[in-house]
């Protein structure tokens, strides 16, 4: 094989992906068609459990440095804010950045690990059989056949691989489009931010650099026209006139676009040697920006888990479980999203009363709370692996945690996963666990003797747990376990490869 992994798209979630398998030492290539990062701002948004997955990784102070952090977003344009700072996090609010800046530090991060990337390279066809995949390219050098044991496709909507291997993208076409322009006013509005609705549309300004504002309009008038169409400056001003009463003397575009509301999800995210991630898995409408959030947070899920089958460290049942834990989280972001264009796109008297009482019920905090934990994606948990030893904690996020090491040194329990490797932390205050010698069979297993610093009461009965690469817990052994070494062990070897203790 010509490499191990061939992730085809090289947006932020293919360089994520790509990163997070170079970690792990597998040889991986990135074939993109672009020449180079795109020029254009997209999506602007970094929710809180994208920073927190960056975060364990150590590159959230150098994203922090390219974006603007907000301690609200909002939730289908409702009048009442969604307040991400009530969340239980270092990383409770979004960080707004433009996508090119996300893209640029993610291609960074993936060429100081030395994964190849190739740009300008345009995927023809993808082949697979038993023992691998081939896949033809064409580039400035012609046509080119480049083979691996796996491909991910994170090659977008129109993603060439899920056609290639006939895996139905099932759902609802587009009813309506919208328009977003990146342009320039000469007189913006007072306010930093706008959202509007009324019986004319939907129309939402935010400033993105000092001298560019983002446009985000359903025009009520203009909804049926074909997403193909150009959107012209034009358009845009007669849309604010009618929607805000004034078009704040729009002049410049640097970017227009028209985006539609269809809903498709991949019918299943593995067909043998090929994965799909991102857009090439599912699109929806861009309600409340959280597209590229998911699609990070899937490639976290299914880095560590192809690394650990190429390095004959996991059986089948781990790869199929990127399937099974990311579907079920991305119907429900569906279902979120389809309810949010629905709020954003019937413009009634009943509409608008509607939004105004949910308005006032975001007031209350629990509410407001549960939907912000569902925007950040705080509240992915996944179904807990009966195979092994079993606590209230299994599945859930990893929080942050502060330790004080058994040499005094005191760390969040993030910066103990940078490396991408599985954490097994060891909190009873007994002598029960070696120094780690007996997990040396497991080079990509970091043990570490710790104790909790602050209190956290769902921590309190914990002797050991695992945590796996992408933040989770894996499982968690109580103190309250007699066989507690036993316990540690069946789990390890659950997930971590099938080394004989004996």
């Amino acid at each position: 094989m010509d490499y191990d992994v061939i992730v085809v798209g090289g947006g932020p979630v293919g360089m994520m992906l790509a990163s997070e398998l170079a970690l792990a030492d597998v040889k991986v290539c990135v074939l993109e068609r672009l020449k180079e990062t795109t020029p254009y701002s997209r999506a602007l948004t970094l929710h809180p459990r994208t920073l927190e997955i960056l975060d364990l990784r150590g590159l959230k102070q150098k994203i922090l440095s390219k974006g603007k952090p907000i301690p609200t977003g909002h939730f289908a344009g409702l009048d009442s804010r969604l307040n991400f700072s009530a969340l239980n996090s270092s990383s409770n609010y979004t960080l707004f950045i433009p996508q090119h800046d996300t893209e640029k530090v993610l291609e960074e991060w993936a060429k100081n690990l030395g994964v190849e990337i190739r740009r300008e390279e345009e995927v023809l066809s993808v082949r697979q059989d038993q023992k691998g995949v081939e896949i033809v390219a064409a580039g400035p050098k012609g046509e080119s056949k480049l083979s691996a044991a796996y491909v991910v496709g994170t090659d977008g909507a129109r993603s060439t691989v899920r056609k290639q291997v006939g895996i139905p993208f099932v759902g609802t076409s587009q009813t309506f489009t919208a328009m977003l322009g990146d342009v320039v006013l000469l007189n913006p509005p007072e306010s930093n931010v706008v959202s509007r609705f009324s019986e004319h549309g939907l129309v939402m300004i935010v400033p993105v650099t000092p001298q560019m504002h983002r446009i985000v309009m359903i025009d009520r008038e203009r909804m049926a026209v074909p997403k193909e169409e150009p959107v012209t400056l034009e358009e845009l001003r007669s849309g604010l006139i009618r929607i805000l009463g004034s078009d704040f003397g729009i002049s410049e575009a640097y970017w227009l676009s028209r985006f539609g509301n269809a809903t498709r999800q991949a019918e299943r995210y593995r067909e043998g040697r090929i994965f799909l991630a991102g857009d090439a898995a599912h699109i929806h409408f861009p309600a409340g920006g959280q597209g590229l959030n998911v699609g990070l947070q899937e490639a976290m899920n299914l880095g560590w888990k192809l690394a650990a089958k190429l390095k004959g460290r996991a059986s089948d049942w781990l790869l199929d479980s990127y399937h099974a834990e990311r579907f079920p989280i991305n119907t429900a972001l569906l279902r979120n999203t389809e309810i949010q264009t629905l709020l954003m796109s019937e413009f009634s008297p009943r509409m608008v009363a509607l939004r105004g009482m949910l308005s006032e019920l975001l007031h209350i905090p629990k509410a407001n709370q549960l939907i912000a934990a569902q925007i950040s994606a705080f509240d992915v948990r996944y179904a807990p692996d009966m195979d092994s030893p079993q606590h209230a904690l299994n599945g859930s996020r990893l929080k942050e945690l502060k330790l004080r090491l058994e040499n005094g040194i005191m760390r969040n329990a993030y910066e103990l996963l940078y490396s991408g490797s599985f954490l097994l932390l060891h909190l009873a205050s007994d002598e029960s666990l070696n120094d780690g010698a007996e997990w040396s069979n497991y080079p990509h297993l970091q043990f570490v003797r710790a104790s909790l610093v602050e209190e956290a009461p769902e921590w309190d009965d914990v002797h050991t747990a695992l945590i796996r690469p992408d933040g989770y817990i894996a499982w968690v052994v109580s103190r309250s376990v007699p066989e507690y070494l036993d316990a540690i062990k069946q789990g390890i070897r659950r997930w971590c490869g099938g080394y004989d203790f004996s």
